[in-house]
Order: C-alpha cells, then structure tokens, then sequence
C-alpha cells in the first residue's frame, strides 16, 4: 500500500507537497476509513485551480514510468513555471508486509534525470542520467545480480537525445529478469498496475473515445453474469434500468437499454450514467487487483445521494483499496461519510492540511464540518 507521497516542482506545486497515509488520529467513527494504520479513504476539497486534477495525475506518473501505459503521457510543460529547478521531484513510499519500498526520481520533458530505489533503508540502486553515475552495488538484495547493466546503459545513452525516452532502470529490472514470486518489486508492479484515475473530463472517458475500450467493456459484461450485477450496480445508484447486450452482424456487441423497445445505451446514457459507467468498467477490467482509485471531481455528474451511495458501494467492496476523491460538493464534508483526518484541504499554495489540522478545536463526531467549512473555519488554509 502507499504510505506516503512526495511531490515537488510539478504544475501548480512549486513547493514540496506530501500525502502523508500514516497521518491519522483515534478517532473511534468511520474506522472503515483507516485500514492497518494507513488512510485508505480521503476527500480533498478545494477552490477552482488548487491543482486538484495536477495532483491526481502526478500520483499516476510512477504507472507510466513502470507500466508504460500512458496515463501520463510526455508533457513538455510538465515544471512549474515560477521555479528555476530542471526538474520535478516525485518520491512514493510503499509497505507491502514487513517490507518498505521507496522509489524516487527526477523528471524533465526527456524523460528521467535521476532515479533511487531503497528496501527497508537500504539503496538496492541509484542512477544519476544526467551526471551519468550509476550504482547497481546492491541489486543482489533483489536477487537481480544477473541483470545487464551495461546493455542497460548502452540502449540509454542511444536514446538520450529524443525527448520523454530516457527508460527507467526499474522497469527495465521488471521486464527483463525472472523474480521470485515473493519479491516485493513483483509486489510493487501488482499495486502500480492497479492504480487507475477517473476523471470528470469527458476527453478522458475512455469508453466514448475509444471502440476497442467499449468492446473490451462489453465483452466484460457477458462473463460471470457481469451484466446483471452491473445493471444492479446503477439500480442501487438509483437509476431504474433494464439493460441487455446484444451481438451485431458484425460480430461486434452493443448494450441496449430495455423499454417497449430497446435504446443503444452510450448513445442516449446521461453524463451522470456515463461517468457511473466508467467508474464501473475501470473496476471491473482490473478487479483482482483494484489497489488505488483516484476519483477527480466525478461526483460533480450526480445528485448528492448518488454520490453517498458510490462511497458507501467502494468501502464495503473494496475495504483494502486506497480512493481518493476530490469535490466542490460541501454535502460531503461530514463525519457520516469520512472523518477530520480523512478529510483535507489543498490550498491555492499548493498546500494540503487535513480538517483535524486545520483548527484549534478539538473534533467530534458530533461537529458539523460542512458547517463549519462554510462559516469560514478553515478559511485560512485554502
């Protein structure tokens, strides 16, 4: 699980910003919040322009640079722009068992200038691009003693010149050697793989730009009477449906919405079922293995009880996962869904602070934090 992340120089944060997971407090409410003494749902809130959305996407940038799935493509303008630094700054700490992992690196518009890796305190490598200094000392601690560093650094140093494509040694370590199935970097690809951010931006809704997504989408639908449970799912959000999946002569499929007569469902679904169809099909495609959700602004789509209701579904199903959502919606600033410590504030300077943090008062459950919010109690930190 992520314990903690680090961010610096990146889009709105010039400064050095950190979720810190471990930051709790005893609070005996909404314990389904904290699992093994670690957050494992938040809100943040914040005016427009914070960088909300900026955060979410820094978060995903470690999928990028170890899966290569493009969550966060090649940016040129990725620096923030009052900073004179080369690069951004990003470090994630994760504990899987017994075991801490950090991984940190420094970033610029060619790709990677510097990269660490440390197991439980101790540097297993460091590769410094930009100097070109390298440490491989300690990759036996990893049993991967046998990797060929020096072919490593040859394809390096051969692509150097060509923007965002300097490879992550990391990365390179995960392709290239068969690890043990107890290793913690095996570990680690599980979570990173798992980590998914659905955003409110219709441009990034995956199944309406993409007919490969929807196919993929409904093929999903026709395993495991998946189509039921996900007409279930929009029922309990409270949308009365009947839904049926049906193969054309081409072969391919297409979902219906069932009346008198049946209605192609992406065709004529509102915005607030497109964003619940999203929601759902990023959860289903990668079940087994749904380890972090960044949800940015989602909730913007539905009535406030859609929104109580969607928390309420991915605690219960999925206690372990790690969400984050962000939202303007002040309904949510409450104890009967989150609690002080779970609840932050990001700043317009780029600074994160939780409710429980962000007043003298000491804060029971009994506290209306909408109220307060509203009222101007935490206005010093926005």
């Amino acid at each position: 699980m992520l314990k903690a992340f680090t961010l610096r120089n990146y889009k709105n944060f010039k400064d050095e910003i950190t979720i810190d997971f471990e930051n709790i407090r005893d609070y005996s409410f909404q314990t389904n919040c904290i699992s093994d003494g670690i957050i494992r749902k938040m809100l943040i809130c914040g005016r427009n322009a914070t960088g909300k959305t900026h955060l979410g996407k820094a978060l995903l940038d470690i999928k990028d640079v170890l899966c290569g799935t493009f969550e966060c493509p090649y940016d040129p303008f990725l620096l923030n722009t009052d900073s004179d630094e080369k690069t951004a700054f990003f470090e994630y700490r994760f504990q899987f068992g017994d075991t801490e992992l950090c991984y940190e690196y420094l970033k610029e518009y060619r790709g990677l200038n510097y990269e660490k890796l440390e197991i439980n305190g101790i540097s297993i490598f460091e590769c410094d691009f930009e100097k070109g200094k390298y440490d491989f000392d300690h990759l036996n601690d990893i049993h991967a003693e046998t990797a060929n560093t020096e072919y490593y650094l040859e394809y390096v140093k051969s692509c150097d010149d060509i923007p965002g494509s300097r490879f992550a040694f990391l990365k390179w370590t995960l392709d290239h050697m068969a690890l043990d199935e107890n290793s913690v970097l095996l570990k680690l690809t599980d979570y990173v793989n798992g980590m998914s951010r659905i955003t409110a931006d219709y441009r990034e809704f995956s199944l309406l730009s993409n007919t490969v997504e929807e196919q993929n989408f409904y093929q999903l639908l026709e395993k495991n009477h998946n189509l039921q449970h996900f007409e279930d799912f929009l029922n309990v959000m409270g949308i009365e449906c009947k839904l049926k999946l049906k193969r054309m002569l081409s072969r391919q499929r297409n979902l219906y919405f069932v009346y008198d007569r049946m209605i192609p469902f992406l065709e004529n679904a509102s915005s607030g079922i497109l964003m619940l169809t999203e929601l759902y099909y990023r959860i289903l495609s990668n079940d087994e293995n749904v380890s972090f959700l960044y949800l940015d602004g989602i909730d913007s789509f539905f009535h406030y009880e859609t929104t109580e209701k969607m928390l309420l579904v991915l605690k219960e199903t999925y206690p372990k996962c790690q969400i984050i959502l962000t939202s303007h919606n002040t309904h949510l600033l409450s104890n009967k869904f989150m609690r002080p410590d779970c609840l932050f504030i990001l700043s317009g300077k780029g600074i994160l602070t939780s409710f429980c943090n962000s007043t003298q008062r000491e804060l029971k459950e009994e506290h209306n934090l909408e109220k307060m919010y509203i009222s101007g109690e935490f206005e010093m930190y926005e």
